[in-house]
């Protein structure tokens, strides 16, 4: 699995407060997501989400990797944007 699609997945997952509603916002299967996010903890070997049957939260971890990919996903999309934006003018 791709580095940034499994930081974009997480991201989704912390904004949309769950593995089902980030799959819907994402148009993938919620399995694709929970195992997204499987594959990330362990490749990191660090607990990123406690979860639970009625809720899920970022642990520690969690909520410095979350603070991470945002600036790194920005950071991603600023570098294209700048680059289209040349290639246009």
């Amino acid at each position: 699995m791709d580095r940034f699609d499994e930081m974009h997945t997480f991201v989704r997952v912390v904004e949309a407060g769950g593995i089902s509603a980030a799959a819907e916002r994402l148009g993938i299967a919620k399995s694709a997501v929970s195992r997204r996010l499987q594959e990330l903890e362990n490749r990191l070997d660090v607990q990123l989400l406690q979860r639970t049957t009625r809720r899920m939260h970022l642990t520690e971890a969690g909520s410095e990797f979350y603070r991470s990919c945002l600036r790194i996903l920005d950071e991603v999309d600023d570098a294209e944007q700048a680059l289209q934006s040349g290639q246009q003018s």
